[in-house]
């Protein structure tokens, strides 16, 4: 319909990167508190790999890289509002989460260059859970999925990212399968 704006890249990438997120499989299998913090932390792994393959295209991509993470930007101020933090305290939490996120995405990129083993644990470090075998295996399972959607999306043209597909690998079932899922 002509009345309809027509959605932005960034937006149809974001909402893949949501859905993606959401995958019960991270919570059932994986072993992600289903928690605010959790659903933060795997959302956070799903839109690096996205930036992750973004910076392969340089400056032709910034512009999409910026409107992705200004879009997650906006969805943190949603939850936060949701809820219940205040008009006056929300400049404050954005500040603080956007160091957090900052520190965060800067933690996985180094990791991701020293190898799975290094990501594993900084993911383990990063999960809402205590210290011991549950977030280590928890850390390994995610970073296996981090490298191979890493791998799955470098696959993909920019010409489609750009036109706002992506496809991630599928994990139903909490195993890892060659073929992307749509």
């Amino acid at each position: 319909m002509p009345w309809r704006r027509k959605e932005k890249a960034s937006e149809k990438l974001y909402g893949a990167i949501v859905a993606q997120a959401r995958l019960p499989v991270f919570y059932q299998e994986f072993g992600v508190p289903d928690t605010l913090e959790g659903r933060y932390l795997v959302l956070s792994l799903n839109l690096f790999a996205v930036l992750h393959r973004l910076k392969r295209e340089g400056s032709q991509a910034q512009v999409l890289s910026q409107e992705l993470a200004d879009r997650f930007k906006g969805d943190m101020e949603t939850v936060l509002r949701e809820l219940g933090v205040s008009d006056l305290r929300i400049p404050k939490k954005m500040r603080a989460l956007a160091a957090s996120s900052a520190a965060l995405f800067q933690a996985y990129e180094q990791a991701f260059a020293a190898g799975e083993g290094t990501l594993a644990k900084t993911i383990a470090d990063a999960l809402p859970l205590d210290e011991g075998a549950a977030a280590r295996a928890a850390g390994t399972r995610l970073a296996h999925y981090l490298r191979e959607s890493a791998r799955s999306l470098e696959k993909e043209p920019y010409a489609a990212l750009h036109a706002g597909t992506l496809r991630f690998p599928d994990i139903s079932g909490g195993e890892l399968r060659d073929e992307p899922r749509d």
